[in-house]
């Protein structure tokens, strides 16, 4: 079952830093790590119980910080969030696929009630439909720099099958129809990035 709390961490790399940590790393039920290599980034996944837990890890972000730091050229970019939904459910606390792509967008407060009616119907009625994208979660930021929604999105398969199910012509229309009544923004609020274990090369 997915978990209840998850800190999002990305450190922004060097170029070639991604090269060199990626034999270095180890996921485990709790912890994931992932890359973008493109954009040079490492993705750190951590789940926990509650926010207690959460904050019993403390000193271990800070010597993970120090474990990064040589290989970095921006602070560390963190963001707590809290289980909302699961439209395509994993059985561990984070998806084990081998890729993942974070989705994220900012509602208005107000328009939050009505968002999630809507989103039943259209974004989760697509990815339960849709074979290529095995876990899709919804959460929501408790601590963020950038709040919002944040849906972590898993798939093993080839990343062209995946990123159609999000290209479609359908799927263009359910982004507009966001960004014309709940997205912070319009459409161009939409943010998404994708992740890879360390031994592929991306997506």
């Amino acid at each position: 079952m997915a978990a209840d709390v998850v800190l999002v961490s990305r450190f922004p790399l060097a170029q070639g830093a991604a090269e060199i940590l990626r034999t270095g790393l180890k996921d485990e039920p709790h912890l994931r790590y992932l890359f973008d290599f493109e954009q040079q980034e490492l993705l750190q996944l951590r789940a926990y119980d509650s926010v207690t837990a959460f904050a019993a890890d403390a000193a271990q972000l800070a010597a993970e910080l120090q474990r990064f730091a040589p290989h970095m050229v921006a602070d560390v970019r963190r963001e707590l969030l809290t289980y909302v939904e699961a439209p395509k459910p994993c059985g561990s606390p984070l998806p084990q696929t081998d890729y993942l792509q974070l989705r994220h967008v900012e509602v208005p407060p107000p328009r939050i009630p009505a968002y999630r009616s809507w989103r039943e119907e259209t974004i989760f009625q697509v990815v339960r439909e849709s074979a290529p994208v095995e876990v899709f979660l919804a959460y929501h930021s408790l601590v963020s720099g950038q709040p919002g929604v944040m849906f972590i999105s898993g798939f093993s398969g080839a990343p062209q099958e995946y990123r159609a199910v999000f290209e479609s012509e359908r799927y263009r229309e359910i982004v507009r129809q966001a960004g014309d009544g709940y997205i912070t923004g319009g459409a161009d609020g939409l943010y998404t990035r994708f992740y890879a274990r360390p031994g592929l090369r991306g997506a």
